[in-house]
């Protein structure tokens, strides 16, 4: 860890993996527990995207082609696919509404269109041993259904945004698309808050000169934040990722808290800056 990072007070009653690289480097700035695993709710999201793109840029899907939303897979919560009218949505703009909204019928239309066991593989196939997403997005989640939609170790989930910012995950042309759909995010809540970009718009550089593509996940029990930012002085790849599962209390406050923490830690780094008052 950099003599210049400091680690925020993490509540010992949540498991913690946490990891900020620099992007030109590659070198660690702030680690926490990086090779724990934990439940990541949404984030397997990422490599559902990342197929996607593949498939669009070697011509097996086409950016126009419509897809059916499968009843069998039909899931509300997360965004605004469930609420539409007219859910007949083209390839390009469900995987717009997963990286915006991290949608889950848009997720479960897209996954079902690849194939759930393909998708498995994909973080496996890009080298990750302790990270994937796992299974469909579901209202509920049954003992006889697999334990989580997705897990992964905070390593291994900033090496993937580290990848996708340096163009390295299948080719350049594969990391732009899925850093383009992930600009959109609206979740701005956790981490990124510290970076004070608009949460509507900021596909452009926003304040002191910040890019962001990140993004997160939620449950009762998890919040979790991976993504690259890059400002005038700087670049870095992150992921915090915190599991309270088996605790009484909602420890969301204290975790998004200590998130903020190091997001704050990262803008000063990544603009050279102070906040502007």
């Amino acid at each position: 860890m950099s003599e210049y990072w400091t680690l925020p007070t993490l509540d010992d009653r949540a498991i913690w993996s946490v990891r900020v690289l620099d992007a030109a480097s590659g070198a660690p700035l702030l680690e926490h527990n990086q090779d724990t695993q934990c439940e990541t709710a949404s984030i397997g999201k990422i490599f559902l995207l990342i197929e996607v793109a593949r498939r669009i840029e070697d011509g097996t899907l086409q950016l126009g082609q419509r897809v059916q939303v499968p009843a069998e897979f039909a899931v509300a919560d997360s965004g605004i696919l469930y609420r539409m009218r007219d859910q007949l949505l083209c390839v390009d703009d469900l995987a717009l509404l997963v990286g915006a909204f991290s949608d889950n019928l848009a997720t479960n239309t897209l996954l079902h269109l690849c194939g759930l066991e393909t998708v498995r593989m994909v973080a496996p196939g890009l080298g990750y041993r302790h990270t994937a997403l796992h299974d469909y997005l579901r209202d509920e989640r049954t003992p006889d259904l697999p334990w989580t939609p997705s897990f992964g170790t905070a390593r291994e989930l900033a090496d993937v945004m580290l990848r996708l910012a340096a163009g390295d995950v299948h080719s350049p042309a594969v990391s732009a698309r899925v850093l383009d759909w992930l600009a959109a995010n609206a979740d701005t809540s956790l981490l990124a808050d510290s970076f004070l970009v608009d949460p509507l718009a900021h596909v452009d550089a926003d304040y002191q000169g910040i890019v962001l593509r990140h993004k997160t996940g939620s449950t009762n029990f998890a919040r979790i934040d991976v993504g690259h930012v890059s400002g005038p002085a700087g670049s870095v790849a992150y992921a915090v990722a915190a599991n309270w599962k088996n605790q009484s209390a909602d420890l969301r406050a204290p975790v998004i808290d200590a998130m903020r923490a190091i997001g704050e830690q990262i803008r000063g780094h990544i603009t050279g800056r102070p906040r502007e008052e």
